[in-house]
């Protein structure tokens, strides 16, 4: 058979681990895809670095994702540009793409897409969600049967080590981030890792697959991890829970005149102690799909890393050169319900609110007020600290359900009670049971 030629857009951690193994897993990645999968170059900006790669190198990478010789673009720079660029001429070159690149698909997925539609080619993208776990492709093809309810889990490994520590060790956010730091599971600037922004990232394409609906990050409420103290670790296990960074995606029904709609949000919450997220340690990955006839559905492995990132552009890899072997491509992206996104302000879930509070008659009374007078239904309260003297003691409150607008208003109000001397923590809880789907 005429050999599949590739051409690879980056040679770093995970572009290595890519040329390894198909150097190393020739005969067997040929016997897979019906005929021999061949590299056709590699574009560096640094040739120099990668005198391993001899005549393949190149840093013309505008002219190597044209080339007539060249099938199958495998993209793993990351970033917006010159990525997007490239891609996009590529695919109007009639190339195939595989991609790592969760940043540019969730802002353009929807551009690329149209360009590999117009072209007849394929565009796959396990490896930008949850490395080298099979996630995408069954919530593309082996639950298009189904009706998807929800995508909830952890999705970014570096988030997951530094919470992990802190309730392992009760260390401090600082400390967990300087330990993963030195064991290389934090970048030199975390930011996009412990903002968020890397999990809503992948919100926005879990989303986008399991709803057939295009959902951009700009779509994605999201919060880091920053701000969760040791002491929000510990106020978790005193009611049973632990916390973790969070990728929720609902399908939200139509309500009170709202129309179904979606949800994706990520955020650290608290959730039960017993449920399999909570014992996903370390920086592996978690994700729990709902539909309708399947039940819940969890997925559980290695979420980044060059080999296990590798694996899963290997995967898209052989499926898009069966697919230019057989003259045909792969199932396509599904945008049809084109629902919207439900505002955060409209998302309902419980609370964990942490307040010190002046230690006098009527304190109690007059929070609890507040919270009634915005529509907050409290489900529990502690108070630690206090009497004897003592001039403040802890409250915390545990909420019902309640929209986030509502508690946001409640928040806000006491903060300006002469009663409350500071709201220490707001912390979602999650119990992610079906019976906490939304509607």
């Amino acid at each position: 058979m005429k050999p599949i030629r590739v051409a690879m857009l980056g040679c770093g951690t995970v572009g290595r681990e890519v040329v390894r193994l198909l150097h190393e897993q020739a005969d067997e990645l040929a016997a897979r895809a019906g005929a021999p999968v061949q590299l056709a170059g590699v574009a560096v900006r640094r040739p120099h670095k990668h005198a391993e790669l001899g005549d393949l190198v190149t840093a013309d990478a505008p002219g190597l994702v044209t080339r007539d010789d060249v099938d199958v673009v495998v993209e793993v720079i990351g970033g917006i540009e010159p990525a997007r660029t490239l891609l996009l001429e590529a695919l109007k070159a009639g190339k195939s793409v595989v991609t790592a690149n969760k940043a540019l698909l969730a802002e353009d997925g929807a551009v690329l897409a149209e360009a590999a539609d117009a072209s007849g080619v394929d565009l796959y993208y396990e490896a930008s969600v949850a490395g080298a776990i099979p996630l995408l492709r069954p919530l593309r093809e082996s639950l298009a049967g189904d009706r998807i309810t929800r995508v909830a889990g952890i999705v970014n490994g570096t988030t997951n080590f530094i919470l992990s520590a802190m309730s392992a060790s009760g260390s401090s956010y600082a400390d967990a981030l300087e330990e993963a730091s030195r064991l290389g599971y934090a970048e030199a600037d975390p930011s996009a890792d412990v903002d968020g922004y890397d999990a809503a990232s992948k919100a926005a394409i879990l989303a986008s697959l399991a709803f057939h609906t295009r959902v951009t990050a700009a779509d994605v409420h999201c919060e880091g991890i920053r701000s969760v103290s040791a002491g929000d670790i510990a106020a978790a296990a005193e009611i049973g829970c632990v916390i973790k960074l969070l990728a929720i995606c609902e399908r939200v029904p139509a309500d009170a005149g709202a129309p179904e709609a979606v949800s994706a949000r990520v955020y650290p919450a608290m959730i039960p102690a017993a449920h399999p997220l909570a014992s996903v340690h370390g920086a592996f990955n978690a994700v729990f799909v709902e539909a309708e006839a399947a039940g819940q559905l969890m997925f559980y492995g290695q979420g980044a890393g060059g080999a296990p990132t590798a694996s899963a552009v290997l995967g898209d890899l052989v499926a898009v050169a069966r697919n230019r072997v057989g003259g045909g491509r792969g199932p396509r992206d599904s945008a049809y319900a084109s629902l919207p996104v439900r505002p955060m302000g409209a998302v309902q879930t419980r609370y964990h609110v942490s307040l010190e509070v002046a230690d006098r008659a009527g304190v109690l009374a007059a929070i609890a007020g507040e919270f009634a007078h915005h529509g907050v239904s409290i489900a529990a309260v502690r108070q630690t600290g206090g009497g004897d003297g003592e001039p403040s003691a802890r409250l915390v409150v545990v909420t019902h359900a309640a929209p986030e607008a509502a508690l946001a208003a409640t928040v806000g109000v006491l903060t300006g009670l002469d009663a409350v001397r500071a709201v220490d923590s707001v912390l979602r809880v999650e119990d992610l049971g079906r019976e906490g789907v939304a509607g």
